[in-house]
């Protein structure tokens, strides 16, 4: 299992919300610099099935949050079963719950609410393929 999101440093997962916007350059970064299971998440949010498969087979952690954001109720199971309680949350202020907002705003956590707008807005503004493999 990768390092909980959490232990990034901030500056890494400044950059990982940069990659979820589409800037290819910090992308190239992340995986060419220790943090290639980031690249493959943000890749893996922004529809790539290669990089779900590379997640599943890598980190299932980072692709059972993947489908998390994508509401997939396996994905929250494993992510239960697992203990990964923070992912779940994440996984739900992606998606503007606000039970997980207020959990982030409390605990003091504005870098993973950042993070969660941008993967909002990423996929507000997306047409989906239904069609992506479940978790």
């Amino acid at each position: 299992m990768a390092r909980p999101l959490w232990e990034y440093p901030t500056n890494v997962l400044l950059g990982f919300g940069e990659t979820i916007k589409g800037n290819v350059e910090i992308h190239r970064f992340l995986a060419e610099n220790g943090y290639p299971e980031l690249a493959a998440l943000s890749s893996a949010i922004r529809g790539s099935e290669e990089a779900f498969e590379i997640l599943f087979k890598t980190h299932p952690e980072l692709a059972a949050l993947d489908s998390a954001i994508d509401n997939q109720p396996q994905a929250y199971l494993w992510l239960k079963k697992f203990n990964l309680e923070f992912y779940i949350i994440f996984a739900d202020a992606c998606r503007k719950k606000p039970d997980a907002l207020a959990w982030l705003t409390n605990n003091n956590q504005e870098l993973f609410l950042r993070l969660a707008n941008i993967i909002y807005d990423f996929r507000e503004n997306q047409i989906f393929d239904y069609h992506k493999k479940n978790f």
